[in-house]
């Protein structure tokens, strides 16, 4: 790939440049939704990794977390602002008997047998929240797979082909609820760590879920959900716990405005948890309970249509109830043939470049408030950020970052809590709009943000094998330069930066790259 320096124009009068591809302007009359936070999860490594030798943890946190530049000025991280983790519901006590083969997929459980609790449990897990809150980190997600293995019908973690009902004995819902409102104070009086946000079920309308056995997790109908989360809130009301409960976590996009691979206990999942109509699972009403479904966007990336036309629907049916979204989970999956499906870790722009379009997808299209990727580590698989090779002793090990990795980065690094996305008009050489002018599937694609500093924020991907060119304009007349940050396959471009730019020059946009521009004075 031939290099160049990247060049960024910056025009505040109404004249197309002659010279570029397409012109993006910023409609500064047009603010779309605000952004909250980008994130990932600790499952299921981080209760190994987090009790490695400091120096590793300290290096994995940096990458995740930091929003120091180093002496060149380039991230050391790439800025999370928002930390996952995984509230663990008993599977490592019962080794073996779990009936989940691998000792990564089993999580510990705060709850003893007993009925006490032991705030000592999931350490490592707890080391990276600690590490995560010293570099930053204010905002905190507990998410569960499976209730305690003390409450469920099976006395397991998993569902072990059960049929799709939430794997929870009835005298068991409030206790359940008891056992959050517990971990939510327990873990803030232990460790200093307030979880400004509860999601109690993941993917309960997966059909993957009603098989088991492989890792923590149960199916539930939407009034199982309904029930649950109405006595959490409840629990949560009495015991003067302010923090948010999100639902659902879907499995899949369609689940949330129509049925997919299941029944009508399950699908239409934003009507009948918002429209009040849906008297026996509506949850607008509920304390604690956001205006706000989160879903997984897994199985929705091609083809290209699909790409693009599932979150048009599902932005339409948001709209209708009034409700925000957030993409709370995805990684490579088998349908992925693009890059050659889910199977072995991918270090390259391959993987990274496909990512970045979903997420360009999700943000502009689905208009997700929050971006959220799946596992932070993981092993030889496309569902993570960073590769671990763990020693067969499990207490070391090395990491390897990714170009995937950075390219979350073009995005959270700059990208910050309470950003505005930006409209955007595209028109080509001789001033004609171009339709969808914001993004050409295999070419660019551009969004735009401006942070609660005041700083514009813009994000290039170009797709395409061959370089591309475009100019940028926003009419402010504060802004006199631009500092690019480039993510690509030639070594060291991760979030590297480039020559600062003057307002009026050409943006030429490297073959398959991602880069952030931020605006300066």
């Amino acid at each position: 790939m031939r290099y160049k320096v990247l060049l960024l124009a910056l025009a505040i009068t109404t004249s197309c440049s002659p010279q570029a591809n397409i012109n993006y302007q910023i409609v500064q009359e047009q603010p779309l939704q605000v952004m909250e936070h980008f994130s990932a999860s600790d499952a299921w490594s981080m209760h190994i990794i987090g009790k490695w030798p400091q120096e590793k943890q300290n290096q994995v946190a940096d990458w995740l977390f930091s929003t120091e530049n180093d002496a060149n000025g380039k991230p050391m991280g790439i800025g999370l602002s928002l930390w996952r983790f995984n509230v663990g519901a008993g599977s490592t006590e019962q080794g073996e008997a779990s009936q989940i083969g691998s000792p990564w997929m089993r999580t510990e459980c705060f709850l003893q047998p007993d009925g006490s609790y032991n705030w000592d449990k999931q350490q490592g897990q707890r080391n990276f929240l600690r590490l995560a809150k010293e570099r930053g980190v204010n905002k905190f997600l507990a998410f569960l797979n499976s209730p305690p293995v003390y409450f469920t019908q099976n006395g397991l973690a998993t569902n072990t082909g059960r049929n799709g009902t939430l794997n929870l004995k009835d005298e068991h819902y409030e206790d359940f609820a008891r056992f959050l409102a517990n971990v939510i104070k327990g873990v803030e009086e232990k460790d200093g760590i307030k979880f400004d946000y509860l999601s109690p079920f993941n993917e309960p309308d997966g059909h993957w879920n009603w098989i088991g056995p492989k890792q923590e997790g149960t199916p539930a109908t939407k009034k199982e959900i309904a029930r649950a989360v109405r006595l959490i809130s409840k629990e949560f009301v009495k015991e003067d716990i302010d923090t948010e409960i999100t639902i659902c976590e879907s499995s899949d996009y369609r689940c949330m405005f129509s049925t997919h691979m299941t029944n009508h206990e399950r699908g239409y999942e934003i009507q009948s948890f918002f429209s009040p109509d849906s008297v026996d699972t509506y949850l607008g009403n509920t304390p604690n309970v956001s205006r706000l479904i989160a879903g997984h966007s897994y199985w929705t990336n091609t083809p290209l249509n699909s790409l693009r036309d599932y979150r048009r629907q599902l932005r339409d049916t948001l709209d209708k109830y009034k409700v925000n979204f957030w993409q709370t989970e995805t990684c490579i999956m088998g349908n992925d043939e693009e890059i050659g499906g889910g199977g072995g870790f991918d270090h390259t722009m391959k993987t990274a470049l496909y990512v970045a379009r979903i997420i360009h997808h999700d943000i502009v299209y689905a208009g997700a408030r929050s971006w959220q990727w799946w596992r932070a580590i993981g092993g030889d698989y496309k569902d993570g950020l960073i590769r671990e090779y763990t020693n067969p002793d499990l207490q070391d090990g090395r990491v390897e970052d990714s170009k995937l990795m950075w390219i979350l980065g073009n995005y959270s690094r700059f990208i910050r809590p309470g950003a505005v996305r930006m409209a955007i008009t595209a028109t080509d050489k001789s001033g004609q709009i171009v339709p969808e002018g914001d993004t050409n599937q295999k070419g660019l694609m551009c969004s735009a943000y401006r942070n609660t500093n005041g700083q514009w924020v813009m994000v290039v991907i170009n797709y395409a094998d061959q370089e591309q060119e475009c100019t940028l304009r926003v009419n402010d007349p504060k802004v006199k330069s631009w500092q690019g940050y480039r993510t690509s396959d030639t070594p060291g471009e991760d979030l590297l930066p480039i020559k600062k730019l003057n307002k009026k020059q050409l943006a030429v946009i490297p073959a398959r790259s991602v880069t952030t521009f931020v605006s300066g004075d």
